[in-house]
């Protein structure tokens, strides 16, 4: 007699209570979204309760890609990869990293697009990351399919965390509502939009940074960079934000040019890092 696989369904406290704090950003930020949009009709656009209300939605995104690395590490340190796990967070994402960005965005500029090209970019922004969110899903429940250590193509969390820093970065410019509309803000954003789009489903191949640990070793130049890096993003959020975003995404495009020495340096290799720490094989944690 054939017995059917047992199916884990257990639910691990750590790692979901951080895709709980992924989901309830996602859903404070679209809050501040409308109530943006709110102050933003009451005053005619004058003064800038509205724009300070629309960064405090930004902030809640990013916090949001915090909690979503964090839920991750957890699971990863702790090997507790479950099916539940994987779907909460898919479902978390698409409300934090997809619905956010894009009625953000929206909001803000791209209602300004004639014939409702607006509404289109916002739409496809928003399918292109549940249907990456739903491939991956399909992917985790073939049969003795393997984690891989890159993920294929932009990673939704990370596109989410550029529109929002490329977005907090022209709001700290824009003080008045007649520059947003009169500027080229609209149509940049729409294209990133557009563009992350593809990105997300291309072939280009992004470092998880899986082996990126408490037990990861560096030397000290490459410490003191971090600890500088780390001061100035605190210090320099409003642009530095963006910078480390629009980074990743070109790393993308030049590390095929990069040697593997190289690769490996940045990335910290998963491979190495085993080797290093004695241990075999972990779990996947979620996607990004």
């Amino acid at each position: 007699m054939q017995h059917e696989p047992e199916i884990n369904t257990r639910i691990y406290l750590l790692p979901n209570l951080m895709t709980a704090g992924n989901l309830i950003c996602g859903f404070l930020a679209v809050l501040r979204i409308f109530e943006g949009s709110l102050q933003r009709t009451a005053n005619g656009g004058e003064g800038n309760d509205w724009i300070l209300t629309y960064e405090s939605s930004l902030y809640f995104i990013l916090g949001a890609f915090i909690f979503d690395i964090l839920d991750g590490r957890l699971a990863r340190l702790g090997g507790h990869d479950s099916p539940f796990g994987r779907e909460f967070d898919s479902l978390a994402d698409v409300i934090s990293f997809g619905v956010a960005p894009a009625l953000l965005v929206f909001h803000i500029v791209l209602y300004q697009l004639q014939d409702k090209i607006g509404w289109a970019v916002a739409s496809i922004y928003l399918v292109c990351g549940a249907l990456r969110l739903a491939r991956f899903n399909v992917y985790a429940t073939i049969p003795h399919h393997q984690p891989s250590k890159e993920f294929t193509g932009f990673p939704i969390p990370a596109a989410a965390g550029l529109v929002s820093s490329i977005t907090l970065l022209m709001l700290h410019f824009y003080e008045k509502d007649r520059d947003l509309e009169q500027g080229w803000g609209k149509f940049l954003l729409a294209g990133l939009l557009v563009f992350l789009s593809f990105m997300m489903f291309s072939k280009f191949k992004y470092p998880s940074f899986k082996a990126f640990s408490l037990r990861t070793e560096h030397s000290l130049p490459k410490f003191i960079l971090v600890v500088v890096l780390l001061i100035l993003i605190l210090v320099f959020y409003w642009w530095m934000l963006a910078v480390v975003f629009v980074t990743y995404l070109f790393y993308g495009f030049l590390r095929p040019f990069l040697s593997r020495a190289m690769r490996r340096e940045i990335e910290e290799d998963e491979a190495d890092e085993l080797d290093r720490s004695g241990s075999g094989p972990q779990k996947e944690e979620k996607p990004f």
